[in-house]
């Protein structure tokens, strides 16, 4: 019997609930004090092969030795959504005059804002806007930056960390395009970087306002599960670990862990924060669950609505096939150490020594000399 064998059943924890998503985890070990006391009580004892019944009548309450596979696992309850909302941040002086509305989905190439009727434009990379981009630069910027152009479809140079006089041609023709001034130079306020499509979540600035400053705030475009819980009911999350996910209107999908960090960390461009910190928040991960089957979710939709609509994530910690199993409270404490079980036959009543494994769902895994399937066993916790 492993460390995991000898593990908690599933049960739900109750916790505080963040974000309307109550949250539920299994615990590390069960509690069999029902079945103990009661053996203390009728001073069960046993020779570990099957001794002398006591002399008493039969058990108050009988059951029966199952064969099956117990599974452990852990329940979380979460919500769908597109993950945690970052700020995006514009440089541009000027007046707002234009921002998407909340739900829109803005691509590569696409205007972010307008600023005094002109276009910032979003562009894909992890690298953020700290200078303009002219002839004879050199960086990581500049490669992103011809990356981007050369996906736009403006080609005539090689993507590299140098911006060359074709570089600035295949500029101009971008800049003709979008309606700007035709300089072969990219000024710093007039790009955003994010890490993919963005998906507007707020709009943080009003039209007619200043330019400057955080404008609106954005996540991904996939959409997500995502549960917060204290940081002792999710030591099982890591990046990878595969779950399955109860969404609303009975569809069950295949799920997988796709971050684990503090609030606000779940989502976001190449400039978002890095957590948050201190007090309760230094007790509690957010976790981000991926789902596939972003196609099948389309087809919910149709039905259900899934915008922060409720989710239940469970995870298998540990399972257990084809084994004896009773329930929890037939398990007896031995005078000499260990436990076993009250066997009744036709003919009275013996104690059979046996070896504990997993618990799940107040059932335990048990083995030993003579134990089979069908046998009845006493039950004097019940």
């Amino acid at each position: 019997m492993t460390g995991e064998d000898a593990a908690g059943p599933r049960r739900v924890v109750p916790g505080r609930v963040r974000r309307r998503a109550v949250r539920a985890v299994v615990a590390a070990g069960l509690v069999v004090t029902a079945g103990l006391a009661a053996a203390a009580t009728l001073g069960l004892g046993g020779t570990g092969s099957g001794g002398a019944a006591p002399s008493r009548t039969g058990p108050a309450a009988t059951a029966t030795v199952t064969r099956q596979t117990l599974i452990q696992s852990v329940t979380l309850l979460g919500e769908v959504g597109y993950g945690a909302a970052v700020p995006v941040a514009s440089t541009a002086s000027g007046t707002l005059t234009w921002l998407p509305e909340v739900g829109r989905v803005v691509r590569r190439g696409q205007a972010l804002l307008r600023v005094d009727e002109q276009p910032v434009v979003l562009l894909y990379g992890p690298v953020p806007t700290y200078r303009s981009l002219a002839a004879g630069l050199k960086g990581a910027d500049v490669r992103q930056l011809e990356r981007n152009l050369a996906d736009l479809g403006y080609p005539g140079f090689t993507v590299d960390d140098s911006f060359t006089s074709s570089t600035a041609t295949a500029v101009k023709r971008w800049q003709e395009d979008l309606g700007l001034p035709e300089t072969g130079e990219v000024e710093a306020h007039r790009v955003v970087f994010w890490s993919g499509p963005l998906r507007v979540a707020q709009r943080l600035a009003r039209l007619g306002g200043s330019a400057t400053g955080d404008v609106l705030s954005a996540t991904g475009e996939v959409r997500v599960v995502s549960v917060s819980a204290d940081s002792g009911e999710a030591t099982w999350a890591t990046v990878g670990v595969d779950v399955t996910v109860d969404l609303p209107g009975g569809q069950v999908s295949a799920g997988r862990v796709a971050a684990v960090g503090p609030p606000g960390a779940g989502s976001g461009g190449a400039s978002g924060p890095s957590g948050a910190s201190g007090g309760d928040q230094a007790a509690t991960v957010e976790i981000t669950i991926s789902l596939p089957d972003q196609r099948a979710l389309d087809r919910l939709e149709r039905d259900v609505r899934l915008d922060a609509a409720p989710a239940r994530v469970t995870h298998v910690l540990s399972r257990r096939a084809d084994v004896l199993t009773v329930p929890v409270t037939a398990l007896l404490a031995l005078a000499e150490g260990g436990y076993g079980l009250e066997v009744v036959t036709d003919g009275g009543t013996r104690i059979v020594a046996v070896e504990i494994g997993l618990f799940a769902d107040g059932r335990v895994e048990v083995s030993g000399d003579g134990l089979a399937e069908g046998m009845t066993v006493g039950v004097p916790g019940a």
